[in-house]
């Protein structure tokens, strides 16, 4: 069963009759308070992929979650974002004692068709890093949010005119927008967590850049950085931008200026010697970014302790 491929759903309704749920209202858009789930399937399977969006907000969710390889407790008010296509998971030790609250929205692409939406969605980062880290809530923020669902909700119970689509997207809006604001203050305050991460990205950086094999393996990317830290490009790079201000990409190649100057200022290596150590493929390319990050080339850095 541990390679068992995921379950999916391709519409709301199919996911309706899974969780044994009324048959939604309206096709492509879905409300559901929690509390009407009191039991998982007793053969859940081990992970499922729905076709449309689904945020929730839960509290007491006394089940363990896991999106991607990622696990969360909800014992706080959380928010999570899964996109179509990511893969999720759930597994509780009693599934016929679900105790929990909230709300959960799902919403078809098609949904958002033809709307500035359709393409604006996928500028939200929390829906690519929403695997990796969670939206943890305060009370008064938590409460923002159930206004704007129970907004949503209304309109979803209403009957369906040629105003339920702008009306519902409208609300849809604010709601994504109070969570940019959200994920800007968790990426502030929970600094332990965020330090943690930098602590990481300054050591992998420095192991990597200490290595003797660098001309075969060149210069490390973004992708390589963020999967040795199990977080997206995309997460890795909000977090960087909040905390530093400055890109993954231009902190590796912060990394790499700082292990050239040492290089250039202790060692008699030439400047190709130097750049194919740091993996670079063409010692022009390395010249370059050196003299565009410190206004010097690496021969007038050298000459400059002399």
């Amino acid at each position: 069963m541990a390679n068992a491929a995921p379950l999916r759903f391709k519409s709301i309704i199919e996911f309706h009759n899974f969780r044994k749920l009324p048959k939604p209202e309206h096709p492509l858009v879905s409300v559901i308070n929690v509390g009407m789930i009191k039991r998982l399937q007793a053969n859940e399977p081990i992970s499922l992929v729905l076709d449309f969006y689904c945020i929730a907000l839960k509290k007491n969710f006394n089940a363990t979650m896991k999106y991607g390889q990622q696990q969360y407790d909800f014992n706080e008010g959380m928010m999570s974002f899964v996109a179509p296509g990511q893969v999720f998971s759930i597994s509780v030790e009693n599934s016929n004692n679900l105790d929990h609250s909230g709300w959960i929205l799902y919403f078809h692409p098609d949904f958002l068709w033809n709307t500035p939406l359709a393409k604006k969605i996928k500028q939200y980062k929390f829906f690519d890093y929403a695997v990796h880290e969670a939206l943890f809530l305060s009370p008064k923020e938590e409460e923002s949010i159930a206004n704007i669902i129970l907004n949503i909700e209304k309109e979803y119970h209403a009957n369906i005119d040629a105003f339920t689509q702008d009306l519902i997207i409208a609300q849809l809006e604010v709601l994504l927008t109070y969570a940019e604001r959200f994920y800007h203050r968790q990426f502030i305050t929970r600094k332990i967590s965020n330090h943690t991460v930098l602590s990481k990205l300054e050591n992998l950086l420095s192991n990597y850049f200490d290595q003797e094999d660098l001309i075969k393996k060149g210069l490390p990317t973004v992708k390589y950085v963020s999967e040795a830290l199990n977080v997206s490009p995309n997460y890795l790079s909000g977090l960087l931008k909040v905390l530093t201000g400055k890109s993954t990409q231009q902190h590796i190649q912060d990394k790499m200026i700082e292990k050239a100057k040492e290089k250039l200022s202790t060692t008699h290596d030439s400047v190709s010697e130097i750049a194919y150590a740091l993996g670079f493929e063409y010692p022009q390319s390395f010249s370059k970014l050196f003299k565009t990050k410190t206004n010097l080339s690496p021969l007038e850095f050298r000459h400059s302790f002399n």
